[in-house]
């Protein structure tokens, strides 16, 4: 049986964890953290119980495959939800638009709210990016970018590239599909899904609307957190285990260059076959192993621009507006003064002045100690904590004035809850950055920006023999479905235990 150490207990490190379990192998995950889940964060507080990281389900079928190849049915083990209505989108000239979460229902509800032909523009431009779903699924996201695997896929007849556009970027796209400038809004927030610049992304991120309206939004019942929670469970039923309060110190080789294993804070060393890293490829790269070829690696994950943070505020709200949707987005009046402040253009990064204000108000009675209470997740974009660039979160009052700016853009923009909340905490991009150990507190390690970018990303199976990379800032990027795509990958890469190959 072989023995298999995974670093990093977040989604993708266990995902990968308990499909490599299920194949028979002997695995161990080391945790810095008390818990698990990663970016996946649970922050309780006076029974307010807070995700502090993802708050919606997209690709449930990706949730649902995963559990499947543990054993058990998604169902079994966690209560998921379709929402009826995705998001409510408030724009700058005070237009309501409540996203229907049936594809169907969607273009009617865009003319209601936006006027009449505004529904069949955004309806012509999903079915371009259908086109592009149906193309890149299996191709790329469910793929690894090795070369033996781009060689074993035949390749995409030339239409292929035509529809996904390879050098158009998201703006480009949208602009010649939307006419209304609310709709190419729209269009520009899922950029955000994975920390990118909508003026730079690559078009192919269209896929990401489409999917989310195709396949439906979700949430768990008792808050997304309950995923790590169930796959930690899952873990522990197929023999694998867990060291929390426990830190890597580095990835050791044998004289070949082969991983061979890892060295932790305490002193201990730990043998292993296989180590599959579920931290930052910077970190990876950068200080927890020591080669030549890691050392030509750092340079490389160094390249592409790394994703904005987030700023989020937890809030304790009594009596919460009775008509408060479970998702709403507060538009900024000025989108793209946003994302020159996230990536320091016309001065060095900075925060938003009014940012897209994005409220998480789930109404589930498992996350709140009574009726009539909240416990609201309210994130805004904000550049990485970086000091030596001028952007350091941790300056004193910063965090708290900014904060205090937020609830007041919120009340400018039609939700005001400052005299409800009963407590509030901060995670800024620094505070991010020290529970996630993530360089700046990047949400999803590296940006789509640029057409390259995805390519620059750090590949599953590593140069290095023995080391295999999963999570956001290695293929196929960041965000709740393509980290359990990374760990689905990585397990395939790996294979099954010989023991169960000669049992098979």
């Amino acid at each position: 049986m072989s023995e298999i150490v995974v670093i990093g207990a977040g989604v993708g490190g266990l995902a990968a964890a308990v499909r490599l379990a299920a194949a028979g192998h002997q695995v161990r995950v080391f945790e810095q953290a008390q818990t698990a889940g990663g970016k996946l964060g649970v922050i309780s507080h006076e029974g307010f119980v807070f995700d502090t990281g993802p708050s919606l389900v997209t690709l449930p079928d990706i949730l649902e495959d995963l559990f499947a190849a543990t054993g058990v049915s998604v169902r079994d083990v966690l209560d998921l939800q379709r929402l009826d209505t995705a998001a409510q989108y408030r724009f700058p000239d005070g237009t309501v638009l409540d996203m229907p979460g049936e594809l169907a229902q969607i273009p009617a509800a865009i003319d209601a709210a936006l006027g009449a032909g505004r529904g069949a523009e955004w309806s012509a431009f999903l079915r371009r990016a259908e086109r592009m779903w149906d193309l890149s699924r299996e191709m790329f996201l469910e793929s690894p970018l090795t070369v033996s695997a781009m060689r074993r896929r035949p390749p995409p007849p030339l239409s292929a590239l035509g529809a996904i556009s390879p050098l158009r970027s998201m703006r480009g796209l949208g602009r010649r599909y939307l006419k209304d400038e609310r709709l190419r809004m729209l269009l520009d927030r899922y950029a955000t899904y994975t920390g990118s610049d909508p003026r730079r992304a690559p078009a192919a991120l269209a896929t990401v609307p489409w999917s989310e309206q195709a396949y439906g939004s979700w949430y768990v019942a008792g808050g997304l957190g309950r995923i790590a929670t169930a796959l930690q469970e899952r873990l522990d039923a197929l023999g694998g285990r867990i060291e929390f309060d426990t830190e890597v110190t580095a990835i050791t080789t044998d004289p070949s260059g082969r991983v061979d294993g890892i060295s932790l804070a305490d002193g201990r060393r730990i043998s292993a076959d296989t180590v599959v890293a579920n931290a930052d490829a910077r970190t990876v790269y950068g200080s927890l192993i020591r080669t030549p070829t890691a050392t030509r690696m750092a340079k490389r994950v160094r390249t592409p621009t790394p994703s904005f943070s987030g700023f989020v505020l937890l809030l304790a709200v009594d009596d919460p507006p009775a008509d408060q949707p479970h998702h709403q987005i507060l538009f900024a009046e000025d989108y793209d003064a946003e994302f020159d402040a996230l990536f320091g253009r016309n001065g060095g990064p900075r925060p938003v002045e009014r940012p897209t204000v994005y409220i998480s108000a789930p109404d589930d009675p498992a996350i709140v100690p009574g009726p009539d209470t909240g416990a609201w997740f309210v994130l805004v974009n904000a550049p990485r904590h970086d000091p030596a660039a001028g952007m350091d979160w941790d300056a004193p009052g910063l965090a708290e004035d900014y904060a205090d700016r937020i609830l007041q853009i919120m009340a400018d923009r039609g939700v005001d809850v400052r005299a409800r909340v009963r407590h509030r905490q901060i995670l800024s991009p620094a505070e991010l950055e020290r529970r996630t150990l993530t360089p700046g507190g990047s949400i999803y390690g590296s940006s789509s920006n640029g057409p390259r970018a995805a390519f620059l990303r750090p590949g599953n199976e590593s140069r290095i023999p023995g080391l295999y990379l999963v999570g956001g800032s290695s293929h196929p990027g960041g965000g709740l479905p393509l980290v359990m795509l990374s760990g689905k990958i990585v397990a395939e890469l790996i294979g099954p235990a010989e023991e169960s190959v000669s049992d098979a």
